[in-house]
């Protein structure tokens, strides 16, 4: 998606250790039209698949995955990090590693969201080693309901993620970096000449 790419590599910062921020559009201060485009483009990527639900993990995906299910007109459930008392009840629960947060999270969605019958797109802004997608199918096998596939904003190509994720389902990656220069701020995409 070249207006994603264009967007990347005029405001997105290359920082030590792999970390490519995208804060001032993606995932801290949102770009509403950005994701508007987006959403078309996920819709495009999986037409003709039946999609009855959108899944994504808080707190980066929820913005994403909200304008992506009101393109595509289903509702949005979200995996919550931590269970609270508005979620009570049956659960499903699975634990994941953050590569952003270097942490394990317990994620939690509420059975009452999830289950037989549900045709689940996930989408996400980032994937990297791929531990919050995995969550996401666990859950989402756990339900019961059908995994349709993954629809990723930005893809860190040369970290095992993708390739992970596409042996169990069909990823559409928007924009998949290559690789990353923390000291020039070069980011090159798949597909660049």
């Amino acid at each position: 998606m070249q207006l994603l790419k264009d967007r990347i590599r005029k405001d997105g910062k290359v920082k030590e250790g792999n970390v490519l921020k995208v804060d001032s559009f993606l995932n801290h201060q949102m770009d509403v039209k950005l994701f508007r485009e987006i959403g078309k483009e996920f819709q495009r990527r999986f037409a003709g698949e039946e999609i009855t639900k959108i899944l994504t993990i808080e707190a980066s995906g929820i913005g994403i995955a909200c304008i992506a299910a009101e393109v595509f007109d289903v509702p949005v459930v979200f995996a919550k990090k931590t269970q609270t008392k508005n979620i009570a009840g049956d659960v499903y629960t699975t634990k994941v590693e953050s590569f952003t947060h270097g942490r394990i999270y317990d994620i939690i969605v509420a059975k009452e969201f999830l289950g037989k019958g549900d045709k689940v797109l996930l989408i996400d802004d980032f994937l990297a080693n791929g531990k919050a997608l995995e969550g996401l199918v666990q859950l989402v096998e756990d339900s019961g309901a059908e995994l349709v596939g993954a629809g990723i904003v930005v893809e860190k190509g040369f970290q095992p993620g993708g390739d992970m994720l596409r042996k169990r389902t069909h990823l559409e990656s928007l924009a998949i970096v290559e690789s990353m220069n923390e000291k020039t701020g070069e980011i090159v995409f798949r597909g660049d000449e």
